[in-house]
């Protein structure tokens, strides 16, 4: 398993950085983070609708196209030619507002009786918050602002490889530490595996990723103290990330959201806490 483990982290850690990388000079359409940022959150759209009972599983449809939309709706503003509002998150708010409209829509054009009406537009609107409006936070890091559009594009990639590798090496350092020291359990009942121990590594951990990344980035204002501060407050953010993702797979019956990723499980159990870092990120850096 750690083996594993081991080569397809390393397969992960490529394709983010091949991502990135390759991104840097085709800005404003980005299109390796599009297709990569879309493909993940599909698959983990998936995932989740099979991780809900059948009888309260919202439309199959309705969720994909509405995870799709809100992402897409991302890359609108950016698009040359386009004589558009350029305030990206307007779009975002109004395909997440559609997406709300259309899940009533659903459900009012099916109703015959009462039973999981109200169940599956509640989840409908929660699969693409979780997996459309959660991820947004972490592509808008793209775009962040700089002198001029060379220096953008260096701060967008800085700024993504802190969102989603600190989180990440929180997460190695919590395995292994806890591993070699972990004694006492700190979620028992969601996670037995992950003890205090453990998550002390990780946030140490976390903290020395964020300080290393800025040292080449430099994307975090306030020095090495702001950004061990960031490390440690995405830390906390992907551990919580990763618990509520186990809650969701405790409340479900399942121990992983697939197989789809040896060694790890599902893309879900991957970007957990990155969905949960995403936020703090993009409030800290823009």
């Amino acid at each position: 398993m750690l083996r594993t483990r081991l080569w397809m982290g390393a397969v992960l850690i490529a394709l983010v950085l091949g991502t990135l990388v390759f991104d840097q000079g085709l800005a404003p359409w980005f299109p390796f983070l599009f297709v990569l940022v879309l493909c993940l959150s599909l698959v983990g759209c998936y995932e989740l609708l099979q991780l809900l009972p059948a009888s309260a599983r919202p439309a199959s449809w309705l969720c994909f196209a509405g995870v799709a939309l809100v992402l897409i709706s991302n890359w609108i503003p950016h698009v040359p030619g386009l004589s558009v509002r350029s305030d990206a998150w307007g779009w975002v708010a109004g395909s997440f507002a559609a997406v709300i409209l259309l899940a009533f829509l659903v459900e009012m054009a099916q109703f015959q009786a009462p039973g999981q009406s109200i169940i599956r537009i509640a989840l409908s609107v929660w699969v693409v918050a979780y997996l459309g409006l959660l991820p947004s936070f972490l592509v808008q890091l793209r775009w962040l602002t700089g002198a001029n559009e060379e220096q953008d594009a260096r701060r967008g990639s800085a700024a993504l490889a802190l969102a989603i590798f600190v989180p990440k090496c929180c997460d190695i350092g919590a395995y292994f530490t806890g591993r070699l020291l972990g004694k006492h359990k700190m979620a028992p009942v969601l996670s037995p595996k992950k003890t205090w121990e453990g998550a002390a590594g990780g946030l140490i951990t976390s903290m020395l990723a964020a300080i290393g990344i800025d040292q080449v980035g430099s994307v975090v204002r306030g020095g090495i103290v702001m950004s061990a501060a960031l490390g440690l407050a995405l830390g906390v953010a992907g551990m919580l990330g990763d618990l509520a993702e186990s809650l969701i797979k405790r409340d479900s019956r399942h121990k992983d959201a697939s197989q789809v990723v040896p060694g790890f499980g599902g893309v879900l159990d991957v970007v957990d806490a990155v969905l949960f870092g995403a936020p703090v990120a993009y409030w800290w850096l823009s």
